[in-house]
């Protein structure tokens, strides 16, 4: 079986969601224990303080992870198995939406533990935003604001905001497909186990570390903001493969340089991935 079948016939929809449900399960469980007034402290003492509560960060951080994976090899499905087929673009741009949404919620989690990742990408996050012309300010007090308000617009986006927006990108596409735990059941036996037997991290806060890396899905951006300035690395180089899904769903040879466009921005987003992961 070639790679290109494997991803069409794989049911990433199905294990998305049925990930996603036992993302939102545990959250529930984390989210009674948190804190935004002091989130690390919160964060780290559910482990000690509440029963299970290893348990239920745990899951949900890992099913969390699992939701975007599958999230992604779904997207990665549609646009294969529909590789000569026109796309209904209105619907394509809305399914798009839900990518950044996805996105957006996974890292927000990140933040929200406070620990040292959780700073780099708090950090990281407000800077980028920042650096948007005209917009920045409005756009990190709508989504951040981490060093005027704490973690409360964080958290009030993760909780609520992001996953509404994902919920109405998506809400056409899933009101029509159906999937229960049972169907699954091996992914849910796997990540229940992998819950018990490895905790979620949690690093310390700042001991005098000259290098701290951000979540795993922003290496690459991490090292790229190295070498140019925030708007360029955070901004103008993650929007062209948005712009290049966008374009899938236009005509036949528009999506082929499309997808070659996007094949070769996800080879150089490895590399310094890769690079940021080794120093």
């Amino acid at each position: 079986m070639s790679i290109r079948t494997l991803i069409i016939e794989t049911k990433w929809g199905g294990m998305s969601l049925v990930s996603l449900y036992l993302s939102v399960l545990s959250g529930m469980v984390v989210a009674l224990q948190y804190d935004a007034a002091t989130p690390f402290f919160s964060s780290s003492s559910l482990d000690l303080l509440a029963p299970y509560g290893q348990f239920f960060r745990s899951c949900h951080f890992y099913s969390s992870q699992l939701f975007f994976l599958f999230s992604l090899c779904h997207l990665a499905a549609v646009i294969l198995a529909k590789a000569d087929q026109q796309l209904r673009f209105g619907k394509w741009l809305l399914l798009l939406g839900s990518v950044p949404a996805a996105l957006l919620l996974l890292f927000t989690g990140y933040v929200l533990r406070a620990d040292a990742t959780g700073e780099a990408a708090g950090v990281i996050a407000e800077n980028i935003t920042l650096s948007i012309p005209y917009l920045g300010a409005g756009l990190n007090s709508l989504f951040f604001s981490i060093e005027a308000e704490g973690m409360k617009r964080v958290y009030a986006n993760h909780l609520i905001g992001l996953g509404l927006v994902w919920g109405v990108c998506c809400w056409e596409h899933l009101r029509r497909y159906r999937v229960g735990f049972g169907q699954h059941s091996l992914l849910l036996f796997a990540t229940v186990g992998l819950s018990l037997c490895l905790a979620a991290p949690m690093e310390p806060t700042r001991l005098g570390l000259f290098h701290i890396q951000g979540p795993w899905f922003l290496l690459g951006l991490q090292e790229l903001l190295r070498y140019i300035q925030p708007f360029w690395a955070g901004v103008i180089f993650p929007s062209t493969v948005i712009v290049a899904l966008v374009c899938v769903g236009t005509e036949t040879p528009g999506r082929r340089r499309s997808l070659l466009f996007m094949a070769a921005w996800l080879i150089v987003y490895l590399i310094l991935s890769i690079i940021a992961a080794l120093r």
